[in-house]
């Protein structure tokens, strides 16, 4: 049997991305290791997988030195330990990766899962972006399988580097569990359901209007939800309470993807409002969007250029333009105020749900693993 070790720089935990890359990878009979980290006081209890996972002790948390034991660590493990194919997600683990890959002289597939280079949190940290951007120049137009997540980062691998990627969007699976019954035991609270409620779910971090969002219901009569963690989370907190809005305003923890579908499938409208604020987002397809349509929630999102061409024609909700907090107040009331077309754009998710999930995208997956396995 054929083994593939997956690496990605995060617990484990929520990464539906890397957990449905490695069940396809399984439904092709590959043994497939998946590692990443263990955040100290911080990383939830595994649920059980199909596949082995390893998850490593690190003594530091953040920053250069996190990243540097990180692929330290990686790479003896990956020496150590034997493999036909190494998978390595995000440019964070492709150092390690990279470097095993050359020495055992074995394929390595880079999966690249953002503009990683452009993410908001290296917008501020002129060093931290300096250096990543020279580990990308010197790794990447080496590399030769490639795949990534929407056609912007596809185009910048192309022009850039002249590398051609090959394009696995990011969707939910037509099988998802809704188990209702998680919504009672596993939180502390039970949703009520007096007023129309809204959800946001993700990672919790700058330019992705949760500030406005929040200043915004001062002026929505609904409840909403905020699902996941992220460095302003402690900030949105204490703006909560100073505005006085935490009866209206519920954050939840990370949870697993099948138990935040359930919930997530309760909510009146699902809210997406990343800014063009930075080249991440600018070009991206946030997760949610997908998922908020697979549990059949209407959508406000932002009116950003791939979220556009990917669902513009499918008419399961509304583009935002301006993510202010009036403007987000002005269009979130004036679909409350419509239940009929609500209604019709929650009837539309059930066709498009058909379409993009991942049972489409993973043949992708499975092409280019049988392309190396036969070439090698």
């Amino acid at each position: 049997m054929k083994r593939i070790c997956v690496a990605v720089s995060n617990d484990l935990v929520s990464d539906n991305r890397v957990a449905k890359t490695c069940r396809s990878l399984m439904r092709m009979g590959l043994d497939v290791t998946l590692i990443g980290r263990r955040k100290r006081g911080r990383s939830p209890r595994m649920t059980k997988r199909s596949y082995r996972v390893r998850r490593m002790n690190l003594l530091f948390s953040k920053s250069l030195w996190f990243y540097a034991e990180f692929n330290f660590r990686l790479g003896i493990y990956l020496l150590c330990h034997r493999q036909d194919i190494i998978w390595s997600n995000d440019l964070d683990t492709l150092p390690a990766c990279r470097l095993v890959s050359r020495l055992k002289r074995i394929p390595l597939i880079y999966d690249s899962h953002e503009l990683f280079t452009e993410v908001p949190e290296l917008k501020y940290n002129r060093f931290a972006k300096k250096t990543w951007k020279r580990i990308e120049k010197c790794i990447v137009p080496k590399l030769k399988y490639v795949i990534t997540v929407c056609n912007p980062i596809a185009e910048y691998f192309a022009k850039n580097y002249g590398v051609s990627a090959t394009i696995v969007r990011n969707l939910p699976p037509k099988d998802i569990s809704f188990d209702f019954n998680l919504m009672h035991g596993q939180f502390d609270y039970i949703i009520p359901t007096d007023k129309p409620i809204l959800i946001w779910q993700g990672s919790i971090n700058i330019e992705r209007g949760l500030e406005e969002l929040i200043c915004a219901m001062k002026q929505i009569n609904a409840r909403l939800y905020i699902i996941g963690e992220g460095p302003i989370l402690n900030y949105l907190r204490d703006t909560v309470q100073r505005e006085q809005l935490y009866g209206k305003i519920t954050f939840i923890h990370r949870l697993t993807f099948e138990r935040m579908m359930s919930l997530t499938r309760q909510a009146t409208l699902g809210l997406s409002l990343d800014k063009n604020t930075n080249g991440n987002y600018e070009i991206s397809l946030p997760n949610k969007v997908f998922e908020y349509i697979a549990a059949h929630v209407p959508i406000l999102c932002s009116d950003l250029k791939e979220i556009r061409h990917t669902i513009g024609d499918l008419k399961v909700g509304e583009f935002i333009s301006e993510i202010t907090p009036e403007e987000i107040a002005r269009r979130i009331n004036n679909l409350l105020l419509q239940p009929d077309l609500l209604a019709e754009y929650k009837h539309n998710t059930f066709a498009a749900s058909e379409i993009l999930c991942w049972e489409n995208e993973e043949q992708k997956i499975q092409n280019l693993v049988w392309q190396i396995l036969n070439l090698n």
